[in-house]
């Protein structure tokens, strides 16, 4: 399986905003340079992040992004649909026949992860970074 390295940014940049409470907001260029990334290139992440109200924008000289939930309600597969879409990684069997038993195994397997990922919060990650750092 293969996502996106524009969903590896967003997955960061969300952790990166989780772990920023008591700041109103954080600029993009501090978002780019802690993922050593281009600035014009993380803000079309942001833009799709902020189209999916994951986050919210504020324009101008002291302008940057916030969580716009709070950090447990929002899940890996909020953030990596939002990158990536709703498309299904397995596009179903060459020859399009009904009850395909390999395509049976790939759509469960998906199913599996994606609820794994709906029950993991970027807040969760969070909480968890920040044990591992202070030890």
């Amino acid at each position: 399986m293969n996502y996106s390295k524009g969903t590896n940014y967003a997955l960061h940049t969300m952790l990166h905003l989780a772990m920023q409470e008591g700041r109103p907001i954080v600029g993009v260029q501090e978002l780019a340079e802690q993922q050593q990334v281009s600035p014009t290139y993380l803000s079309k992440i942001l833009t799709k992040l902020a189209k999916n109200n994951l986050i919210e924008s504020f324009s101008g000289a002291q302008g940057g992004y916030r969580l716009s939930k709070d950090k447990y309600d929002i899940t890996f597969l909020d953030i990596i649909q939002a990158i990536e879409g709703n498309t299904p990684l397995f596009k179903g069997c060459h020859n399009n026949s009904p009850g395909c038993l390999i395509e049976a195994v790939m759509r469960d397997s998906e199913n599996k992860m994606e609820e794994h990922l709906k029950q993991t919060s970027i807040g969760q990650i969070a909480e968890h970074h920040e044990k591992e750092s202070t030890i």
